[in-house]
Order: C-alpha cells, then sequence, then structure tokens
C-alpha cells in the first residue's frame, strides 16, 4: 500500500509524463540554455523563496541592473531639455529607445508613437483626458465609452472623466463580446461622428482569460460594437498584463491606444510606463494642460500658448524619468539575451501554467471534494486563450471557501509568496465569486476596503487567491507550490497522509506527505517549513536557554513566589474563577517577554510595554516575520535604576535608559499599521549591539514620551465619551489576553507520536509563548473569552475590543528561533475559517492620579456580550491585588 501510494504521489508530479501528453510536446525553458543555471546566476536572492507574484511585479536579473549601473556610472547624462553635449546624449539615447519599444512590438515610428508615462495607469488617465470626447446634448447623441466588465481598476476609473465631460459610460460583459463575435452585431459605421471608445485588456489580471485580438479589427471595422450606437469606434487595448510574458505585434493588431507598465517585463525600472498611439489618430488627441518641456511657446501674461508639434513632446510633461527609460534599453538587451524573445517565454510560461493547474484541479479529498475551485473561462488548452495566471479559492472537504487571507499566511510560512484580494479588478471578482452590488455595498458597511485581509463575511469570501509564472520561473516553483497545498490540505498535522482521489478516478492513497516535502527543492534549498532557516543558524547555537514564561521574574512588590507557582496553586483545585495566572510585557517589539507578578500600568498599557522597537537601515520596523531571532533578545527592566537591559546568547549585556535626554535625543519617525509614529533614537552604541547580532545594520529607536498615537475606533466598539485610547508601538489594542482553556485545548489537538509511538505533549509554555499574551488567565471553558464584551480586573474595568487574528508569527518557537508550520495549521483547522485567539483589551476609562498595578493572582469579571449579567462575588472575595 505505501508503494502504490508513493507510485500515486509521483504520477501526480511527473511533469515530463505530462509534457509527453501533448501534442506537440509542450516547451519548457530556452533551448541549450540551463534555466537553472539562469537562475543561479541572476536570481541568486530567489533562494529558498517560491515567487509566484510575476502578475503583480516581476523579477529583474542581477546583469541587467549590472549593465545599467556600469552605463550611468561611466556616462553623463543630463537633463534632456538642455542643450549641452551631456543633454544631446540623453536626448538621443531616449529616442533610441523609443525605437526600441517600436520593434519590441512590431511596429515602426511610421505607425505609432511612445508616449512615456509613470505608468499604465498615467497612460490610461492621459487617454480619458484627451479623447475627443462629444457630450450628449440636443443635437448629438453623445459619445459613448464602454469597457469590459473584466477591466483593471485603472480603466474603470475613466468613467469618471467621461461623466464630468456628459459621456454615457456603459459597462460590457465578457459574455455580450464574444456573443457578439460569434453572432454578429448590428453593424455601425465606421466613419460616422460622434466618436466612441472601447477599452478591453488583452490578458485578465485576474484570471489570466486573454481576449481575442482580433476584436480590435472587428469593433473599428463597424461590424462587431459593443453597444449600438451610431458613430466611429475606437480601440484602447491594455496590454500591461498581457506582455509581461507574451509578444504583442502591432502590425497585425492596430489598436488606437496601447498602455503598458514595464516593470511588468523586465522588473526594473519601476514608476515607468509608456501609451502607444496609433498616428492616425494622434491628431485626434486634445491637450489642456502643458508643462515643462511641452509648449514650443507660450505667455506668462497672456493666454497664449503653441503646442510642440511632436505628439510625444506635447504629452510628456516636464522632465520624465531619462534615467529608467536609458536603463530600458538593458531591460530589452537582457531579456533577448537570457530567453531569446518573447514567443519563448510565452511558451515556457504557459507549460508551467497548463501542468499546475491540471495538477491542481485534480486534487480532492477522501470524499471526493475539490480541495481548490479555480476561476477561469479556458481549460488552459492554449497560450492563445489563457496565461500563466491561476486563480483559484481553496475549500474544506465540506466544500467551504478557506479565506484568502489563511492560505496567504499558511503560504508564507514554506516561503511561497502568492497574491490575494481582488487584484484590482472588481468586475471579474464579481463575476467569478458570484458577488452582488449588493453584496459590495454591504461588505463596505461592514468594513471592507479593497486590498485588505477581511476575506469572509457572512461565510462568503471578498476575493481570491492568485498564483503567476514569469520567465524565470522554474518547474520546482510549481511543484514547491503544489506540495504546499498537499501537505496542508491532504496531511494530518502529524505529516500523515489522508486518503485522496484523482478528478474521475476510484480512491486511493496519496503519496506520503513527509516523502514529498523532501522533495520540493529550489536552488539547493528545501522548502520544508521545519527546514527553511536551518541555513540561519549555522553558525548559531540554538540552544540558548532563552528567558520566556517560564524564567525567573522582576517581582516590583518582593514577593518571592513565581507566577508558576501561583498558577500552580490557583488551578490546584480544578477549574474555578478567573484568576490572572501570568503577566507579561514586551519592551521591545517583537523580542522576547519580560514575566513580572506585579507591574505598574500607564494610559497605554503596562509600562514600558512596546516602547522600543527595532528598525532596519531605511528605519523599517522589523518583526519576527522577517527576522525571528528578535525573539532570542531578552529585556530586562530595572524600574529603581531607569534602565532596561538587553541580553542575548553570545553578546555581552547592555544597558539602555528607560527615558530620553531631551537635548540630545535624535527625534525620527516611523511607522507601526499604518500609523506614523515620532520617534527617537537610542544611540550607536545599542546599534552596534544589534548590528553584530542580526548580521546587518540595525538601531532602537523608542516612541517619544510626548507623541500621543490614538487607537482606531472599531465598528461598534465606541469609547466612552470623553475617552481616548492611546497605544504605545503595539499593532491594534492596548492588552492582549489568553485563555490557559483555550491553549490546554489547543494542546491536546497538538498531541504527537514519536517514533516509538508514545504519545507526547506540546509544552504548554512555550505553545503559550508563541502567542505573546499581556495577561494570561485561568478559565471554565476554552474560548469562552469570545463571548466576552468586557472585563474588571479588581477596580480596572477593559473593553474586549475585538478577537485578535494570527499570523505567521504563532509559527516561531520563541526559545530557538525556528520556524515550523504545526500550531498555525492545527489553529487553522480548529478555528475553521478565521486563524484568532486570544482577546484585545483596552481601557474604558483609567485614573492615573495614583499608581495602578496588575497583578498575578487577581480575579477577573467578564461580562458577556449583550448581556449585563456578570458573575456575582462577595466584596470579601474579590482580590485586592489591584491598587488604584
Amino acid at each position: 500500500m505505501a508503494g502504490e501510494a508513493a507510485q500515486r504521489g509521483a504520477e501526480l508530479l511527473d511533469f515530463e509524463q505530462f509534457r509527453d501528453s501533448s501534442s506537440p510536446r509542450l516547451p519548457y525553458g530556452y533551448g541549450q540554455r540551463s534555466l537553472r543555471e539562469l537562475r543561479e546566476r541572476e536570481f541568486s536572492r530567489l533562494a529558498g523563496t517560491v515567487y509566484l507574484d510575476h502578475a503583480g511585479a516581476t523579477l529583474f536579473p542581477q546583469s541587467q541592473l549590472t549593465s545599467f549601473t556600469n552605463d550611468v556610472l561611466k556616462n553623463v547624462y543630463g537633463n534632456p531639455h538642455s542643450q549641452n553635449i551631456n543633454s544631446k546624449l540623453t536626448h538621443d539615447t531616449m529616442e533610441q529607445v523609443r525605437y526600441r519599444v517600436l520593434v519590441h512590438f512590431h511596429t515602426s515610428p511610421d505607425d505609432y508613437t511612445v508616449i512615456f508615462t509613470s505608468g499604465s495607469t498615467a497612460a490610461l488617465k492621459l487617454v480619458a483626458e484627451a479623447f475627443p470626447w462629444v457630450p450628449q446634448g440636443p443635437e448629438s447623441s453623445g459619445s459613448r465609452f464602454c469597457y469590459l466588465t473584466d477591466s483593471h481598476t485603472s480603466v474603470v476609473g475613466m468613467r469618471e472623466i467621461t461623466t464630468a465631460r456628459n459621456v454615457t459610460s456603459i459597462p460590457v460583459r465578457p459574455e455580450d463580446m464574444w456573443s457578439a463575435e460569434t453572432q454578429g452585431a448590428a453593424t455601425c459605421d465606421p466613419d460616422g461622428h460622434p466618436p466612441h471608445l472601447f477599452c478591453y485588456p488583452a490578458q485578465s489580471n485576474f484570471s489570466g482569460t486573454r481576449y481575442p485580438l482580433s476584436w480590435i479589427e472587428g469593433i473599428k471595422s463597424g461590424w462587431m460594437c459593443p453597444v449600438n450606437a451610431p458613430g466611429k469606434w475606437f480601440v484602447l487595448l491594455d496590454a500591461a498584463s498581457y506582455v509581461s510574458t507574451s509578444p504583442l505585434d502591432l502590425s497585425l493588431h492596430q489598436a488606437d491606444f496601447v498602455p503598458i507598465s514595464f516593470y511588468k517585463i523586465f522588473g526594473f525600472p519601476t514608476g515607468l510606463g509608456a501609451l502607444l498611439v496609433n498616428n492616425r489618430v494622434a491628431p485626434l488627441l486634445r491637450k489642456t494642460y502643458f508643462g515643462g518641456g511641452t509648449a514650443a511657446a507660450y505667455l506668462a501674461g497672456e493666454d497664449f500658448y503653441v503646442p510642440r508639434q511632436s505628439v510625444a513632446e506635447r504629452f510628456e510633461d516636464g522632465t520624465i524619468s531619462f534615467l529608467g527609460v536609458i536603463a530600458l534599453k538593458h531591460g530589452f538587451d537582457t531579456l533577448e539575451r537570457l530567453t531569446g524573445g518573447m514567443e519563448n517565454i510565452k511558451q515556457h510560461t504557459f507549460t508551467l501554467a497548463q501542468y499546475t493547474y491540471s495538477a491542481l484541479s485534480s486534487l480532492r479529498y477522501p470524499n471526493g471534494a475539490p480541495v481548490v475551485r479555480i476561476y477561469s473561462d479556458s481549460e488552459f488548452s492554449s497560450p492563445e486563450v489563457q496565461g500563466p495566471i491561476i486563480n483559484f479559492n481553496v475549500l474544506d472537504d465540506q466544500g467551504n471557501i478557506i479565506g484568502y487571507s489563511q492560505v496567504d499566511k499558511m503560504a508564507s510560512l514554506y516561503n511561497i509568496q502568492v497574491r490575494t484580494g481582488c487584484f484590482c479588478n472588481t468586475g471579474a471578482c464579481q463575476r467569478f465569486l458570484g458577488i452582488s452590488n449588493e453584496m459590495v455595498k454591504k461588505n463596505l458597511q461592514a468594513g471592507h476596503v479593497c486590498g485588505d485581509n477581511i476575506d469572509l463575511i457572512d461565510g462568503q469570501p471578498t476575493g481570491s487567491v492568485r498564483i503567476s509564472f514569469g520567465y524565470m520561473s522554474m518547474l520546482e516553483d510549481a511543484q514547491a507550490f503544489l506540495r504546499f497545498i498537499i501537505a496542508t490540505r491532504l496531511c494530518s498535522s502529524d505529516g500523515q497522509p489522508l486518503p485522496q482521489t484523482l478528478a474521475g478516478e476510484a480512491p486511493a492513497p496519496l503519496a506520503e506527505c513527509k516523502a514529498l516535502s523532501t522533495l520540493a527543492v529550489v536552488d539547493g534549498h528545501s522548502l520544508s517549513p521545519q527546514e527553511d532557516t536551518s541555513a540561519v543558524w549555522d553558525n548559531f547555537s540554538t540552544t540558548m536557554n532563552a528567558v520566556g514564561l517560564c524564567s525567573p521574574v522582576c517581582e516590583v512588590n518582593g514577593s518571592q513566589q513565581t507566577p508558576s507557582e501561583k498558577a500552580e496553586r490557583v488551578l490546584a483545585g480544578g477549574l474555578g474563577p478567573h484568576i490572572v495566572t501570568n503577566l507579561c510585557l514586551y519592551p521591545v517589539k517583537s523580542c522576547a517577554a519580560f514575566e513580572v507578578t506585579r507591574w505598574p500600568i500607564g494610559n497605554q498599557g503596562l509600562l514600558y510595554d512596546r516602547s522600543w522597537m527595532v528598525v532596519n537601515h531605511n528605519g523599517i520596523c522589523l518583526s519576527q516575520k522577517q527576522e525571528p531571532r528578535l525573539c532570542l533578545i531578552q529585556p530586562f527592566i530595572d524600574l529603581q535604576q531607569r534602565i532596561m537591559v538587553l541580553k542575548a546568547k553570545g553578546m555581552e549585556p547592555i544597558e539602555v535608559p528607560l527615558e530620553e535626554n531631551s537635548e540630545r535625543a535624535q527625534i525620527c519617525q516611523s511607522k507601526v499599521c499604518a500609523d506614523r509614529v515620532n520617534t527617537y533614537d537610542c544611540g550607536e552604541k545599542i546599534s552596534r549591539w544589534l548590528s553584530k547580532f542580526f548580521g546587518r545594520q540595525c538601531r532602537l529607536i523608542k516612541q517619544s514620551s510626548n507623541f500621543q498615537r490614538n487607537a482606531k475606533k472599531k465598528h461598534g466598539k465606541d469609547q466612552s465619551p470623553g475617552t481616548t485610547a492611546t497605544l504605545s508601538l503595539v499593532n491594534e489594542a492596548q492588552y492582549l489576553l489568553l485563555n490557559r482553556s483555550s491553549v490546554s485545548e489547543l494542546q491536546q489537538q497538538l498531541n504527537f507520536s514519536d517514533e516509538n509511538g508514545k504519545e507526547k505533549l506540546f509544552p504548554m509554555s512555550e505553545l503559550i509563548s508563541r502567542f505573546r499574551a499581556n495577561i494570561i488567565i485561568s478559565g471554565t471553558r476554552a474560548f469562552e473569552e469570545d463571548k466576552w464584551d468586557e472585563i474588571s480586573v479588581g477596580s480596572l474595568r477593559f473593553q474586549v475590543s475585538g478577537p485578535c487574528h494570527r499570523c505567521q508569527m504563532i509559527c516561531i518557537d520563541q526559545q530557538t528561533g525556528q520556524r515550523n508550520q504545526e500550531v498555525f495549521q492545527k489553529l487553522s483547522e480548529s478555528r475553521k475559517r478565521k486563524v484568532t485567539f486570544g482577546v484585545y483589551l483596552m481601557h474604558t476609562s483609567l485614573d492615573l492620579s495614583s499608581p495602578c498595578f496588575l497583578s498575578v493572582g487577581s480575579l477577573v469579571l467578564p461580562v458577556l456580550k449583550e448581556n449585563v449579567e456578570c458573575h456575582h462575588l462577595s466584596a470579601a472575595d474579590k482580590h485586592q491585588d489591584i491598587i488604584s
């Protein structure tokens, strides 16, 4: 049976058998060029990472950047609007690049003009503003602006300009265009008036559907009209997604306007695009604004302006990104040298997409239910109808959708980078996911906006998961992704396979998931989450006994009893009232916990909790998601000496003052959860200490004492009148509460057996430490905290502001810094569609006129949601460890 399972697993991922089954045999790679050598030489930074978001932004090769850097270091490129010799060099080089762009699209300056823009969005905006719209009026029915509903946001946004000009905007469904193509439509007058514009994507950035380029001629000639309206039709072909992996021949398909974005093709430079304008329609464009370099002459004191004759000079306002334009030359050269051209890229990327689609669509749960739901208009039959994009949602064995945010977090544990959401394409998202207009509006009222991680509302998806391949993508990337899906959906938490059915076949077991995980290799690096950080620790011992929740603690009140002893005393009598068993603060964001038995509180939470954070050389906050070794730095605070001491294995302890020297403090700014915060730099000494520990430049910064960061109010969670909750450098709330009963239930689910069959328990203290809570309590029932509206601890009252949505950080062992996915995966399974654990707390009111403390052993009194009743206890039964 085991051999049969292994064979079935091998068949599922047998790429050569897949290629042989096609006629003609599917191409892979670039002829005699070794794709593996290309990856190792040009994309060594991808080692250990599976990058599957090429539709979002592809990656630049090292030699392209080296070639460009050598160019700008050896030549002096001046402003192209000047007349000196260096500026002439810039101008001539840019003109050469314009020609190179046109050659790439199989056309010439005789037919098209290249207008450089800041991106494809700017190119679309230019067309919307300059098109010769005729407004609706008594003497004319006016122009029509039509767009395919499967269009990028930047296309749909053009309608705001047309609406302002009294021009009718009409969305057109793909089904209507396909029907018009096959059945014919009312004939339009190709030479009539007024002018109309139809926009559609050559390739859907949502599903990868490639719409027929033959529509261009059909619409322009008048026999295939998007809507029945008298007048002449022009066509804008949104090619930004299409040309990233496919050739576009404008000599055959002469669209009037073609916006493109170069980073989609080369990866570098970003912030540079172009509008390719058919010279026959260029004279119709109406320019309003004029900027530097676009005027042949103008007067400042009189309304007199004459534009330049050249179309490009007339529309390229100001000094364009001339170094970026020069970089394109090196992009074209490198792409041609590495791949042999866009046709090869088209075939290679489609082979990977078709292979992945075939394998992914075949995965079945033991009950025969599909593992994923793929959103596509094709069956990946040909690169003419489908690009290298696969859009899908993951399902459970009952057919329920698992939220894309959860899939994204799990993929990150395997170092797999995907894209989630609606991808700036609401029309396609609605069409494939069955989201009505009313649902979109309802979701907005529920707090969901484009680009957030609210993936399910009332059990219905708000978006999906997208993977996409680029010219440097390899078979190993596709197989690593498939193994990730298999490991997380078709394996139990102990690594054993679940029996699986392939589509159309009888049930058969899948190859052992542990064996499969060893096959996922990219550039020689294992993609198993348990192993993906091993290289980091080759020169750093992980046997350090980092101080966590079981360590000696600071006892401000002088008590000799540890939190663990107190917890044992409280829990010895069985499940009783809710008691605070542990208190932790995290002085340095993402660093280890500092456990206490009694601690003062301030208006931002526990005093000094998340007051400091480590930032990189660019001032960006580091977390354990980017730098797991943060958890190995142990902070200790001495309130009497007013210092914090940082300790780490192999490093001498270092002291940091608790407060800044206002005269010497270097003020800086950073961001926490999109909030800009005022901080000050803690100095060169601690910076050198951190930089030595991490092996890269780092600094320690602290939130300024005179800076106030207000908490965002959540829906239905208004603060009391006259109060505003303030935050330290925490992500969302002042406190995080954890219920031991909930942890215990999760611990039972994480039980496993060793090689001798002996059952083992996941250590409770190690599990608690992963969730990085401030207040840990005993409880009577698991997850009862989810139903609480507020709690009282002595005389202090806290509002429960919502559940804590968990990320990949819970997969990091806080004692070693090693990653593994079991905790997140099991929590994902047990909590169903949302990975939440613990609840956030905020002060409802706080009087700091006298010292306030939180203490281990204090009684916790919860109030249920929509229920004014709470646990009634006599005053004599209440703990007095909380002092106000």
